[in-house]
């Protein structure tokens, strides 16, 4: 590969620097492969990579709060790059490089545009291109790999150079693509038909706004114009994102934030520059439901005749030991994290129409447990304008027949978010769990009364009391995704499918890294949060 820093202009006719030749234009690939002649080609069909043809992780949302989404996705926060400047965290996709290339990436490719790139192959007057704004020295080779793994041939490959063949500099992704495909139409002049598939909807507008100028130009020249216009088809593919295995994801941003710090301690860093840290916010610690069960405790609920089901949201999946994390005494007494407690429904009940809920007892019933609500508690549904702290106002509970009194297990667990922050001198790790504040000491656990080894709060409906949590926590983008994967392209410029989200949407896992893909984080994939408390809101941006 040219380094390119180096990469010369070509001398044309009269001895003036020319760019529109053969030979220019594969200066801005990084394989060193001979291209087809002008004359052979009459289409040019470009692919983008990243979630386009290859299913690429995004930081998963059900791991990070929103600001720290926002700050793996910049270049400038970290002194290594961030998400998309670290050549480790795509390599780390499914189960990292070395397995993951002998099978090909399985799982990880949108086959559909794979079936579109082996037509392009195939096709003798097609030129065929995969352009992505990844940088072109971090990220040739593995991208290089990853299309040649899945015996892909692209006539050219395509990432943004530092500097551009004629020592342009690029502002943005679109500014370094736009360069280019100028150029490559330039110089293919005889191309009649140019393809663009890409997956962020303000990508395909820009690229259909560029071209749309482009023709308009060459139609309103004074002088004749090298090349006649070209019919260009911008194709929508639906965003084809997926997520790492959780516990790698968390390990690949700890190597980028070790290396950040490295670097930042022994004075190899420009002045000011903060070490960071991950630390969790723990929204509440509780007994965490499978799905299995969930799906069993909202077949409860029976809403009014005529009620809109979309002003529902099934919850169904924790009971609640804690709003807040769970301080270590009262933790050892309910077994740990991961400890188990089984469970029967007892009785249901709905209150004010706008909450449906489940009272359930240990089984067997001498089971030591805690929860600061007066009877443990599962919230099986709230409507819009519901809380899950009404669960603790309760008083009319209705005795469930036989059939419905399901039992079912559940695993002691937090829902938590991770963020990374700078690093807090002498900060415990209680008060890591709250975000940018200044903390003052908090008891280790509030009063509970254990005479008969229940360990039930003195007041059952969860004072904040000493333990109180700062206001104004920021918790993380519950938003997700859409769409679907199954759209059909058709022919050459065909319709557009379904779009799922511009860049740093959630995606679904998928293949070998689906997003909820570790039980350790499962409770992470929930959004609702803990109902001991007065004053709880279910909107995670506004809990506290």
């Amino acid at each position: 590969m040219l380094a390119t820093s180096t990469r010369p202009a070509v001398a044309g006719p009269n001895g003036k620097a020319s760019y529109h030749t053969v030979t220019a234009v594969k200066r801005w690939s990084c394989d060193d492969k001979e291209l087809p002649a002008v004359s052979d080609i009459k289409q040019i069909h470009i692919y983008d990579f990243d979630n386009t043809l290859f299913a690429s992780p995004l930081p998963n949302k059900q791991l990070w709060n929103s600001a720290t989404i926002g700050q793996l996705g910049t270049p400038d926060m970290f002194l290594n790059g961030g998400w998309w400047h670290d050549a480790s965290i795509l390599a780390s996709t499914g189960e990292g490089l070395e397995k993951e290339e002998p099978r090909a990436w399985k799982g990880w490719w949108n086959e559909q545009i794979v079936e579109l790139v082996e037509s392009s192959m195939a096709q003798k007057d097609a030129l065929s291109v995969l352009l992505t704004g990844r940088a072109e020295s971090n990220f040739a080779d593995l991208v290089k790999r990853i299309a040649r793994s899945k015996r892909l041939d692209f006539d050219m490959v395509c990432l943004k150079p530092a500097i551009g063949p004629a020592g342009q500099k690029f502002r943005s992704t679109m500014e370094f693509k736009q360069e280019l495909l100028k150029d490559i139409v330039y110089t293919y002049k005889d191309a009649e038909r140019l393809h663009i598939y890409e997956d962020r909807i303000k990508h395909t507008k820009g690229f259909r706004d560029f071209f749309f100028h482009f023709n308009e130009d060459l139609m309103n020249s004074q002088t004749q114009a090298s090349r006649k216009p070209i019919t260009t088809d911008v194709i929508q593919v639906p965003e084809n994102a997926t997520q790492l295995e959780p516990v790698a994801e968390i390990a690949e941003i700890q190597k980028l934030i070790n290396a950040h710090n490295i670097r930042v301690k022994s004075g190899n860093a420009p002045p000011g520059t903060p070490p960071y840290q991950i630390k969790k916010t723990v929204f509440y610690t509780g007994y965490m439901l499978p799905s299995t069960a969930t799906d069993k405790l909202i077949s409860l609920v029976s809403l009014p005749q005529g009620a809109a089901r979309d002003d529902v949201r099934y919850l169904a999946n924790s009971i609640l030991i804690t709003p807040k994390p769970c301080p270590k005494s009262i933790l050892d007494k309910v077994g740990g994290i991961g400890a188990k407690v089984k469970w029967r429904v007892t009785a249901i009940s709905c209150f004010e129409n706008k909450l449906w809920a489940a009272r359930v007892e240990p089984v067997p019933k001498n089971t030591k447990f805690y929860s600061e609500n007066p009877v443990p508690t599962v919230v099986l549904a709230i409507r819009k304008n519901g809380r899950p702290a009404d669960a603790a106002r309760i008083t009319n509970w209705h005795p469930v027949p036989q059939d419905q009194a399901f039992e079912f297990d559940s695993v002691v667990g937090e829902k938590q978010m991770l963020r990374i922050e700078e690093e807090t001198t002498n900060e415990s790790e209680y008060e890591s769990y709250f975000p940018n504040r200044t903390h003052r000491k908090r008891s280790e656990e509030p009063n509970a009364r254990h005479g008969d080894d229940n360990y039930r709060p003195q007041h059952g409906r969860g004072g904040r009391g000493r333990d109180e949590r700062p206001s104004g926590y920021r918790g993380g983008n519950r938003d997700r995704g859409r769409g679907n994967n199954k759209n059909s392209y058709g022919s050459r410029g065909g319709g557009r499918g379904g779009y799922r989200g511009d860049r740093g949407g959630g995606g679904r896992g998928r293949g070998r890294g689906g997003g909820g893909g570790s039980s350790q984080y499962r409770s992470l994939d929930d959004v609702d949060h803990g109902y001991g408390n007065r004053g709880h809101d279910n909107n995670p941006d506004a809990f506290y």
